[in-house]
């Protein structure tokens, strides 16, 4: 019989960072859009055959933006939590279980790294 392991770190405490690969730009409204690099090989066909763009932009509301500059790898979820809920107040709820599901997305798709 197989022991389970048992997670003892709170998500919430981990300390996101910026991936340094990543460009981005802030809006004067605050606003961020992240320049993605498409590449690879199945990217390169798609460029060549399908007229698929070599830079795809993805922007971010204005929780995700003031989320994305605070990941600086010196503050945990919950300390952007805290910046958050003073910038938006009830419009961020439910906080954390959004937080925590816009740093897990951005993992995924290698936008940020942990420190």
């Amino acid at each position: 019989m197989k022991k389970k392991t048992v997670c003892t770190e709170n998500f919430l405490e981990r300390y996101p960072l910026r991936n340094p690969q990543i460009t981005w730009s802030q809006a004067d409204n605050g606003l961020v859009t992240l320049e993605i690099e498409n590449t690879g090989v199945f990217n390169a066909i798609a460029q060549k055959f399908f007229k698929r763009p070599r830079i795809s932009y993805v922007h971010l509301d204005a929780i995700g933006s003031l989320a994305w500059i605070n990941a600086d790898g010196k503050k945990n979820i919950i300390e952007i939590g805290e910046i958050v809920q003073a910038e938006f107040g009830e419009k961020a709820e439910p906080l954390y279980e959004r937080l925590a599901k816009y740093f897990q997305i951005h993992e995924s798709y290698n936008f940020v790294i942990w420190q």
